[in-house]
Formats: C-alpha cells, sequence, structure tokens
C-alpha cells in the first residue's frame, strides 16, 4: 500500500475513534447515579453551573439546581465535571490505654503502691470529598 493510502486509512479511524469516543461520554452521563454533583459548562458561560444529577436521555440532562428541577439540552453543555454520590463519611475511633507500674520509691502512706493507668480517646470524622473529573466533553465542531 501507498503512504497516501496508509495515512487515509489512519485518518479515517482516527475520525471514527473521536466519533465513539463522544458517544462514550454522553453514556457515561446517562449511567451517572442520582444526586451526583455536577459542574456544568455550558456554552459561552463564563462560570459553571452546580447541580445534583437527576436524570439524562440522548437529548438533555436533567439536574436539581437549589429545589428546581432544569432540562439542559445535550447541544448547550460543553463540558460537564461529576463528583460522585456522598458516601457516609469514615468514622475513626481511636482509644489508647497505658498502664504504668507503682512508684517504687516507698510513699509516707500506708497504703500499698497502686499501678497507675491512663486513657485517652480519639474520634474523627474523615474523609474528604472526592474531585471532580470530567466526564463529558462537546466534540468539537471540526470533527463534525
Amino acid at each position: 500500500m501507498s503512504k497516501i493510502a496508509m495515512s487515509g486509512i489512519a485518518t479515517l479511524i482516527l475520525a471514527a475513534a473521536a466519533l465513539l469516543a463522544a458517544d462514550t461520554s454522553w453514556t457515561r452521563v446517562k449511567e451517572l447515579k442520582s444526586h451526583a454533583e455536577l459542574r456544568i459548562y455550558k456554552k459561552g458561560a463564563r462560570e459553571p453551573i452546580n447541580a445534583t444529577f437527576d436524570d439524562a436521555n440522548d437529548d438533555r440532562l436533567i439536574v436539581v439546581l437549589k429545589n428546581e428541577q432544569v432540562a439542559i439540552p445535550k447541544d448547550d453543555i460543553d463540558r460537564l465535571d461529576a463528583r460522585p454520590a456522598a458516601t457516609p463519611r469514615k468514622v475513626n475511633v481511636q482509644k489508647t490505654e497505658k498502664l504504668t507500674d507503682p512508684d517504687p520509691v516507698p510513699s509516707p502512706r500506708s497504703q500499698a503502691p497502686i499501678p497507675g493507668e491512663s486513657t485517652s480517646s480519639n474520634v474523627s470524622f474523615g474523609g474528604s470529598k472526592p474531585d471532580f473529573e470530567t466526564i463529558y466533553r462537546r466534540a468539537s465542531a471540526s470533527a463534525k
């Protein structure tokens, strides 16, 4: 095969891969779990919209903004970042006990030496939220 034919085939394969990748990323949007946090970058907007995922189909994304359900057309979305739905925070409980030997020096008191004991405990509600991950990016106009 000539170099021109090889480069033509390579270009065709890359174009097909780009189209499949665009479709695959919207599939990831449709597979999101309800209540996932979203950052939606719309065409021409400077700031993203922070919303909660509700549902998605082939044409639009349905989200909750404050207490209102809103549908955003897929064609208006440049980029979509998602954070998985909140999971229960991990609670760590740590307890430390320490026993000490009695003081070898006799006390002026008549009692026998008693071993010492100290106890400490710590409770932490750990875990930070996972980072946002870009799950959809609109294909550029040149790929169409």
